[in-house]
């Protein structure tokens, strides 16, 4: 039988492992730039999934990130601040962020059971209190998430999809997108 805490680790490494490579060989700007008409960009994904490591697999568990968050400590994170890098935070630092912070989390999970209790600040005093395995569940659900936004906004910048995009070669893929596009045409004007 597999251990459910283990499998569910590893699928989280998993996609944290695709956020990172979803930043290799691009520029600062493609890195960055809003490629969604609400401002959806690479760079900003892996600094939200930071955040969200360093607070439900660490601080609500008594072990707070070690080092201080601005845009936690100022508040600003409320305001989107999280989804995008100012001009002064650099790749590397949004990048040794985001492991430093999976890191700490992968402490914070070895030594917890998945019942261990838990508590979130931000939430509702009504549904505050929680545990390990719930967290883990939640931040498995929210990287897997942003890892399939990352696939799509990579693929918008330089055409470099998700793993499937090997499966074919370029002829056969603008053959298979003419299709999706004909049964669409379909619909066109109703």
């Amino acid at each position: 039988m597999p251990d459910l805490k283990a499998e569910l680790h590893h699928k989280l490494q998993a996609g944290r492992a695709v956020m990172v490579s979803k930043l290799d060989g691009l520029s600062e700007y493609d890195r960055r730039r809003p490629m969604t008409p609400t401002g959806t960009n690479l760079l900003g994904l892996v600094k939200h999934l930071a955040g969200l490591e360093y607070g439900y697999l660490g601080g609500s568990f008594g072990h707070p990130a070690p080092e201080t968050i601005p845009w936690i400590e100022d508040g600003s994170i409320w305001d989107g601040a999280d989804m995008w890098a100012k001009p002064d935070e650099s790749s590397g630092y949004i990048i040794d962020l985001y492991r430093r912070a999976c890191s700490h989390a992968d402490g914070v999970i070895a030594s917890l059971d998945l019942d261990a209790p838990g508590s979130v600040p931000h939430w509702p005093p009504d549904r505050r209190e929680t545990t390990l395995g719930l967290l883990l569940i939640r931040m498995v659900a929210e990287t897997a998430q942003h890892a399939g936004h990352a696939d799509i906004i990579r693929e918008l910048i330089d055409g470099q999809g998700g793993p499937d995009q090997n499966a074919f070669d370029e002829a056969t893929w603008r053959e298979y997108v003419a299709r999706i596009q004909a049964a669409a045409d379909a619909f066109a004007g109703q």
